[in-house]
């Protein structure tokens, strides 16, 4: 594809960068979202935001606004990920594993590598095989159908959601009680990430869907799904940052450093809210979301 080829505008670089933030941490797909707007939009839109193109500007985008996303985490979080880093080298050093730092710092390091290797080996697969209208439509339905449902088994057994107190308190307390995972349910959490490989299925989502069915209250599985997600999320961005400096970045790089700063503040506001939020509240609102913008997404193309 030729450089007069790359289009992207400031409108376009805005709107989904914005987007991208909110959706990236709420349990609605940001992914599908990047896929489901332009398409529904139609015209100029659906020509330049597609991420399916084996070799897509729009793919190196998405890939500049990951990497905000991922930093907006770790400023959040940055007093946890200074605890987990610390934990992590003291724990390489002495060769032990004996404080709850140390220990959520290995099961961070565990979780994240299911969805590692298959998205190392499938991203490609995945995004060019099902990153499209149709397909990322159902399976925003089926992500709703997902939250909708683990919040109605949950209603029988409310006894471990947790009033929210102030987050300089709860901290520290979430990251102890996280640490007492075992590693089984600490991989298994973290390897449900490989169902967001999927376009329309939230990464957020479903980690905390199978930290919830693992018996963790909304609150800490909404803050294990952010500490598990923000590794990947760099780490996927910053082996396609290449792309950002090469014939893919052309034309529109200006256009990506606006899209990330406003995915970069989308993300910060998100987490913030979130974590407050899913502390004692539903994720029924979310699953109802995306099962209507699913099934009308679908009903606009049949019409269309």
């Amino acid at each position: 594809m030729s450089v007069a080829q790359h289009h992207l505008s400031w409108l376009e670089a805005g709107v989904v960068g914005a987007m991208q933030g909110v959706a990236e941490l709420f349990p609605i797909s940001s992914l599908g979202h990047s896929v489901l707007l332009p398409a529904v939009i139609g015209g100029s839109w659906a020509r330049d935001l597609n991420v399916s193109t084996p070799e897509s500007p729009y793919l190196a985008f998405i890939v500049g606004l990951h990497v905000a996303t991922a930093i907006a985490l770790i400023i959040y979080f940055w007093r946890d990920w200074v605890r987990v880093v610390r934990g992590l080298v003291t724990s390489i050093a002495r060769r032990e594993v004996r404080d709850a730092d140390q220990r959520l710092a290995w099961l961070l390091v565990l979780g994240t590598i299911p969805v590692g290797l298959v998205g190392l080996v499938g991203e490609h697969w995945f995004r060019t095989t099902l990153a499209k209208p149709v397909p990322t439509a159902i399976f925003l339905i089926v992500n709703g159908l997902v939250l909708f449902v683990a919040e109605q088994l949950r209603r029988s057994d409310p006894s471990t959601d947790v009033e929210y107190v102030d987050e300089r308190v709860t901290g520290p307390e979430s990251d102890v009680r996280l640490a007492k995972q075992s590693t089984g349910q600490a991989v298994l959490i973290g390897s449900a990430q490989i169902l967001a490989l999927a376009p329309g299925i939230s990464r957020s989502g479903v980690t905390m869907v199978a930290g919830m069915a693992r018996g963790l209250n909304r609150e800490d599985a909404a803050r294990f799904s952010f500490l598990l997600a923000t590794p990947v999320i760099l780490a996927a961005g910053a082996l396609k940052l290449g792309d950002l400096t090469g014939p893919l970045g052309a034309g529109i790089r200006p256009q990506v450093i606006f899209g990330a700063v406003l995915s970069g503040v989308g993300a910060y506001l998100s987490v913030r809210f979130l974590t407050r939020y899913l502390a004692g509240r539903s994720l029924r609102p979310f699953g109802i979301y995306c099962m209507v913008a699913g099934a009308a997404s679908l009903a606009w193309f049949a019409i269309r």
